[in-house]
């Protein structure tokens, strides 16, 4: 390792700084870049993992933070958070919750949503709703809430599954209670207690973002038949665009922001609206089923392209399709690809299959650019991967891998 790498990544361990850190469900803006990474040219063809542990059931990704990754997952009847050193797997502190969720539909009974780490907080969202912060050194809860009793709120085809995210002193929720008008719930990060409740909005399994449009703070939220931009300090709706479809369907994928323009993807049959925001306003300007539509996966932006998954992971055909969603036009379609989720790093693109392949890909609006892939684990890998300071973390079914992507 020569010095000026050595110097910065001492760097990225030592301070605040979201460079090295994936501390949240798709890393440090929630766009799925690993910012400030340095990753290898070329994978070797079977990779040995740095360390590998048992896992409990669940969905969730891992989050990384200062060097400490964080697993939520359900072991027997507790929904459990872990901190493990990033580079041994070893145990730093565990926190339990019991919980008695059964899915209606999936066997897995464990937790949906990723870990946000912050400065000293550790915040999860279980399938049963229960939202909880652990102190970030010690694991010890600091408060919680039953937010599904709380609210009345209705579990949903898998649980709660859209990762809360916090912003000025706030943790807002995507609680879906319309009945109490808390489709969306603000809970103060150092008490716990409500700072303010929203909209009759259904939930959804998509992650909200934060961002400044037009020079307005905006959360941005997809629920069960819509997008909403809503101010995070007071809950006050800006504006509301209409997305998804009655029936046995799901909105999962996060929304992308290029500039004042949104992307919104889902599948069944839902497809993909690109819409201009404003301050105060939203103006669909397209909407198409077949342009791209993801069952769960959120697209990548390169060069104000859209790179992304159209298809389902459980029907298929599933194709890896490079978008302008400017142009409206399909730049190039990888067929036959199979169900992925996607990092993008150092000027490559992660694709990590749901059959445990790991593809690396040179981001080109000219064409598919496969430039070699590895196998990293059997099974089925639907749990969001972490990249942190070049160790690149994914978990199956059962098993909870750590590889070394540096070069």
């Amino acid at each position: 390792m020569n010095v000026t790498r050595t110097i910065l990544l001492l760097a990225a361990l030592t301070t605040s700084s979201p460079a090295g850190d994936w501390p949240q469900i798709l890393g440090p803006n929630r766009t799925g870049v690993a910012e400030g990474e340095v990753i290898a040219d070329r994978l070797p063809p079977s990779p040995k993992p740095l360390w590998k542990r048992d896992v409990g059931d669940g969905f969730a990704g891992v989050a990384v933070k200062g060097g400490t990754a964080y697993l939520f997952h359900r072991v027997d009847d507790q929904e459990r958070v872990e901190a493990m050193s990033a580079k041994t797997g070893k145990v730093l502190w565990k926190g339990d919750s019991a919980t008695e969720y059964a899915s209606q539909i999936s066997p897995d009974r464990g937790p949906r949503c990723v870990p946000v780490v912050t400065n000293d907080r550790v915040i999860v969202f279980g399938a049963q709703g229960l939202l909880r912060c652990l102190d970030r050194k010690t694991g010890k809860e600091l408060w919680s809430n039953v937010t599904h009793k709380t609210f009345q709120a209705q579990e949903g085809y898998f649980g709660a599954g859209s990762t809360p995210v916090v912003e000025g002193g706030l943790v807002l929720v995507n609680v879906g209670a319309p009945k109490t008008h808390a489709g969306i719930v603000a809970f103060n990060l150092q008490s716990g207690k409500v700072a303010w409740k929203a909209t009759d909005e259904q939930p959804s399994y998509s992650s909200p973002i934060v961002a400044d449009v037009a020079g307005q703070r905006q959360a941005i939220f997809v629920t069960r038949y819509n997008c909403l931009g809503v101010a995070p300090k007071t809950g006050k709706v800006l504006w509301t665009l209409p997305f998804g479809s009655r029936g046995p369907t799901v909105n999962a994928a996060t929304p992308v922001l290029l500039g004042d323009r949104m992307f919104l993807t889902s599948s069944y049959g839902v497809g993909a609206v690109f819409a201009k925001l404003t301050a105060d306003s939203a103006e669909e300007l397209w909407k198409d089923r077949n342009l791209m539509a993801s069952q769960y996966t959120t697209p990548i932006e390169h060069e104000g392209a859209l790179i992304g998954i159209d298809g389902r992971q459980d029907v298929g055909p599933v194709s890896l399709r490079c978008l302008d969603p400017v142009a409206k036009k399909i730049l190039w379609d990888e067929q036959d690809f199979g169900y992925a989720t996607l990092i993008k790093a150092d000027d490559k693109l992660l694709a990590q299959k749901t059959d445990g392949t790991l593809v690396l890909i040179n981001p080109d609006k000219s064409g598919y650019r496969e430039v070699s892939q590895a196998s990293l684990c059997d099974g089925t890998t639907r749990a969001l991967p972490a990249l942190s300071n070049g160790l690149y973390l994914l978990r199956n079914e059962g098993t909870l891998y750590c590889y070394d992507l540096s070069p």
